[in-house]
């Protein structure tokens, strides 16, 4: 990548940032609402190569993409519509509002993460985008914050309302572990991610989505519905609050399409704890088990899967070998996590990857993925 660099803007990158793409093996919807999530960072990841330019423009470059875009440090307000770059312009603008220095640079962004399959490209390239400015500029960062920063120009600048739970996954991910983090709090634990004898399999529907259309935005204030109708009868802050226990004693307030949302959001809450247990137990069939709940409950209460993330992984809980698999991401496409027997892996794809093919009319993309650390800094 330093020679495409070199071809585009005539000199040699100084740094490599990435920021990875992410699973949540459990936990889904509920990021907004306070609740637990468990999360991990893939080998899937956003590469940014930059250097400092010496103006005051931020030029940016992207493989695939023709030509050089810009963005000019005195009006970062002015992107939001900007195609392909509004992403990194929200972070340079959210960046500077809370005082970080930017200097102009060059940028060249090389994304692996597949763009709308649920595995958080934008996460990835808000969190790398974040870190790479920082350390053009050699300003002092955290981590955990660039992640906040990186939600805060999804949520403030591009008007997708989502929760922490990408930008964080992507900014702390850690090899070999998941991350259980406490979304009301950002308190987290790493987790070993040991599978002994099975595989995680990520397989991409193909069915893009795009939560911005307003699916997900809905799904959120419906959320918050119910919670401000609950603190009627309860006294609670978020929806993530309550157990299960006093959500079954409290929810005769709630009815209809409130009351499912809730009802889903609570109980994936609870299945992420029971998830967290069960895998430092080594009992991964009741994880498996977990993970078919939370794709019934995100289908038939939350209504965020659709035709083909239910095809994909009906079909997958049907294999030999596989103890469960649920859709991950924002749902209305992406991608599927399956648990499957080592054995039984190559049999899995060809199978799900060809009644996939009959039911919905195009390919399944499957993917090697391993779990690796979610940022890398190096210098060139």
């Amino acid at each position: 990548m330093n020679d495409y660099f070199y071809d585009i803007y005539g000199c040699k990158p100084q740094i490599k940032v990435t920021a990875s793409g992410r699973i949540n093996i459990i936990g889904e919807h509920v990021d907004y609402c306070g609740g637990p999530v468990f999360p991990a960072s893939l080998n899937l990841k956003c590469n940014v190569y930059g250097r400092a330019n010496g103006c005051g423009k931020i030029r940016i470059a992207l493989y695939g993409i023709e030509g050089v875009k810009e963005l000019d440090l005195n009006s970062l307000e002015s992107y939001r519509d900007a195609k392909y770059i509004n992403y990194q312009a929200g972070v340079a603008f959210i960046l500077k509002s809370q005082g970080y220095n930017l200097v102009g640079c060059d940028l060249y962004y090389k994304c692996d993460v597949p763009f709308g399959s649920g595995l958080s490209s934008s996460a990835a390239i808000e969190v790398a985008t974040a870190v790479a400015l920082n350390e053009i500029a050699k300003n002092s960062y955290s981590l955990e914050d660039m992640a906040l920063i990186g939600q805060r120009a999804e949520n403030e600048y591009c008007g997708m309302n989502c929760g922490i739970m990408d930008q964080f996954a992507s900014a702390i991910g850690k090899k070999d572990s998941a991350v259980l983090l406490h979304c009301d709090t950002l308190e987290y634990e790493y987790v070993p991610l040991k599978m002994d004898g099975y595989t995680m399999v990520v397989a991409n529907s193909n069915k893009r989505h795009t939560l911005t259309d307003g699916d997900y935005n809905e799904r959120r204030a419906e959320a918050e519905k119910a919670t401000e109708i609950l603190k009627t009868v309860t006294p609670i802050t978020r929806l993530a609050d309550l157990s299960v226990e006093r959500f079954e004693e409290a929810k005769g307030v709630l009815s209809g399409k409130i009351l499912d949302r809730a009802t889903h959001v609570v109980n994936e809450c609870d299945r992420v704890y029971k998830a967290v247990a069960a895998l430092k137990r080594g009992d991964i069939a009741t994880l498996g088990q977990l993970i078919n709940a939370s794709h019934e409950s995100l289908s038939t209460l939350y209504e965020v899967t659709g035709y083909e993330l239910d095809c994909l992984a009906h079909i997958a809980q049907r294999q030999k070998g596989c103890l469960g698999s649920r859709m991950i991401g924002g749902g209305f496409g992406g991608c599927t996590i399956s648990i499957v027997e080592d054995g039984e892996v190559e049999n899995f794809i060809k199978t799900v990857g060809e009644q996939y093919e009959k039911a919905v009319g195009y390919k399944a993309t499957f993917y090697n993925t391993s779990i690796e650390d979610g940022v890398t800094v190096e210098e060139l």
